[in-house]
């Protein structure tokens, strides 16, 4: 039987939002909002909803957003009346409120909805998420950012390749292989936030050390968002600011304790120049006008 509950989720989702409420939270959209489904005045959005995703295999509605003319909407479906809550598997959906069409954005568990973004200058903010593959596997979690379009009148999900956003950990473990894995939701100097990953594969002696740092962020030239593969000095720089990031929100900076970005943000040091006389100089030098 399909249902809709309140718009906070349960258990762990209950909680985040809890803990982010003591948090200066970044304002959203003027125009958006989230539907309360104890108000009248949204039952017809939330039947609506109820009719546009039939057909679609889903347990429960957890959240409804709405800004102009379509809906963020997150379900759970839940694979057994039995089953616990943190089984669930949610998906995003784009969803018309003026026609009865339904996009899928992404799929997965663990969502976290973490805090709206400033992405680019005098853009909207947009609504950051992290999200995991699986359970009780070697899940690796995903960071995205929902948009809506407004030429398309759609809701949109930032980073997607193929099903997938940007990954930023993974738990799976390669044989012989040492992972460091660092991650932070970095701000600019104009107040742009971005997200950098840096990835240290380390198998011992038997070749280098390989390391992968990218950058993800919107372009305001072209209007989409962009995953660069850094080298060079630029990568340098990032895995500086990365180990020395600090984050307010949870789950967006990651990494920082270990083991080798304490050794990146240990001070050098410098050999400082001698200043002291030599240890057979017993003043008895005498100046070339002495000698004459």
């Amino acid at each position: 039987m399909q249902v809709v509950l309140s718009r906070f989720f349960s258990g762990l989702m209950a909680a985040m939002v809890a803990g982010a409420s003591s948090l200066q939270a970044q304002q959203a959209p003027e125009q958006f909002r989230w539907v309360d489904f104890h108000l009248a005045t949204e039952a017809d959005t939330v039947a609506w909803v109820e009719r546009s995703l039939i057909g679609e295999k889903w347990t429960a509605i957890r959240e409804i957003g709405v800004e102009y003319d379509a809906a963020l909407v997150v379900t759970v479906l839940r694979p057994a009346p039995q089953s616990l809550p943190d089984e669930d598997v949610f998906t995003v959906w784009s969803l018309s409120l003026t026609k009865h069409t339904v996009t899928p954005l992404i799929k997965g568990v663990n969502l976290r909805l973490v805090d709206w973004l400033l992405l680019g200058d005098g853009e909207p903010r947009e609504l950051g998420a992290l999200y995991d593959d699986c359970r009780e596997c070697a899940a690796t979690t995903f960071f995205t950012a929902f948009h809506y379009d407004q030429k398309e009148h759609t809701w949109a999900a930032r980073w997607m390749r193929g099903s997938q956003a940007a990954p930023v950990w993974s738990t799976g473990v390669t044989q012989g292989v040492a992972l460091t894995q660092v991650y932070a939701l970095l701000a600019e100097p104009n107040g742009r936030e971005l997200m950098a990953t840096w990835n240290y594969f380390d198998d011992g002696k038997q070749k280098s050390p390989e390391s992968v740092v990218f950058r993800y962020d919107w372009d305001g030239f072209s209007g989409l968002e962009r995953t660069q593969l850094l080298s060079g000095k630029e990568a340098e720089a990032m895995e500086q600011r990365l180990c020395g990031a600090v984050s307010l929100l949870p789950g967006l900076a990651r990494g920082q304790d270990t083991a080798l970005c304490q050794l990146k943000l240990k001070p050098r040091v410098e050999r400082k120049p001698v200043t002291t006389p030599p240890a057979n100089n017993r003043g008895q030098s005498v100046p070339p006008k002495a000698r004459r």
